[in-house]
């Protein structure tokens, strides 16, 4: 009963910035993680230097988990459930 208590209250002006400020980055680095797969993931189809350097299957693997990586972030800053109990 406690703990549902807890999750009703109401959060303080300070937590609710600091969750607004965390949501915010969240969103902002899932979307730098998810560009970054990108550009990994397709590196043929944008005509850059580095073609010939991360065309190879390790790099697309690095760029399929940067993607990954960025979905999460993306839906973590989107649930903003930073206040949880481990």
């Amino acid at each position: 009963m406690a703990l549902e208590e807890f999750e009703r209250e109401e959060m303080s002006e300070k937590n609710k910035g600091y969750v607004r400020m965390k949501s915010i980055m969240d969103f902002g680095m899932g979307l730098l993680w998810l560009g970054m797969g990108t550009f990994l993931v397709f590196i043929k189809y944008f005509d850059t230097a580095f073609q010939a350097r991360f065309d190879d299957p390790v790099m697309k693997i690095f760029g399929g988990v940067c993607m990954v990586y960025g979905f999460f972030r993306i839906y973590r800053g989107y649930k903003k459930n930073y206040f949880t109990e481990r």
